[in-house]
């Protein structure tokens, strides 16, 4: 009897582990901008999504032609956020740049996204006109605000838009102290983990990101942070340490945050 029970364990053991091998993974923070399509062309990007099980990804490039390529390529999981950059070297410049917003406003005028972002905003910037007009596009088009940026300039979003929908790029680099605290407050509020590595370390997540996932598993999502082109050949090891902590917290809530927030939170648009 115990040999049996042994086997049955075994064979259970192994099949959780084939289940957390699959995991599918809804990646909700990638950029393909322009330096990277040589690097990295199109096709080649698939095949790398797909060799680390990433059923969709959240794409936004620098002058976003990019996330068009990749779009032609793969439509049914490429998942379109618009950025206000037209190059790598406008993360400091576009809060103040006067054509930020025409330029948004055309492509709004051709195609559909689900986000704009991400993009860099702190403080009291995130006041700033072209700011306050992106809040206002994105709250007419129905997109949410990705937003690299400190809870200040996330209190301002809501602000300025009560009924933002508003995804927190790297959770503000905050602890999960203060991450639960915006959470509880503003119920739109949604949080990207992209280079947020103190949440887990060697298979098991940190006790206070514990408890922020248990009480909030569904307004989470994984992220890899494609910023350079050198990070798309680490997508399959990134999703294969997403499943290694994923597999510590329990199975709906691993689900939930691995890909079902991402498909419930930004699965409209195709």
């Amino acid at each position: 009897m115990r040999i049996v029970l042994a086997c049955l364990c075994l064979i259970a053991a192994a099949g959780m582990a084939r289940a957390d091998q699959e995991l599918p993974i809804f990646d909700a923070h990638m950029h393909y901008s322009h330096d990277a399509w040589t690097v990295v062309p199109p096709k080649e990007v698939v095949e790398i999504l797909k060799k680390a099980g990433v059923k969709r990804a959240m794409v936004s490039s620098s002058n976003n032609e990019g996330t068009k390529m990749l779009q032609d390529v793969a439509p049914g999981v490429i998942v379109p956020e618009l950025r206000p950059y037209r190059s790598r070297g406008e993360l400091s410049t576009w809060a103040k740049d006067p054509t930020v917003l025409p330029f948004l406003e055309d492509l709004l005028s051709k195609r559909k996204y689900v986000a704009i972002g991400e993009f860099h905003i702190y403080g009291a910037d995130a006041d700033l006109p072209n700011m306050r007009g992106v809040v206002q596009l994105a709250r007419k088009y129905g997109m949410f605000l990705h937003s690299h940026s400190d809870a200040d300039a996330v209190v301002r979003h809501f602000q300025q838009d009560p009924d933002a929908k508003v995804l927190w790029a790297h959770s503000g680099f905050e602890r999960p102290e203060k991450v639960r605290e915006m959470l509880r407050r503003y119920p739109r509020l949604a949080c990207d983990l992209a280079f947020l590595t103190a949440h887990a370390s060697n298979g098991k997540v940190s006790p206070g990101w514990r408890e922020a996932f248990l009480e909030f598993p569904d307004r989470f999502v994984v992220g890899t942070d494609t910023f350079t082109p050198e990070r798309w050949h680490y997508v399959v090891e990134h999703a294969r340490w997403s499943r290694a902590w994923l597999a510590d917290l329990p199975p709906d809530v691993a689900r939930k945050i691995a890909y079902e927030n991402g498909d419930r939170l930004f699965g409209g648009a195709r």
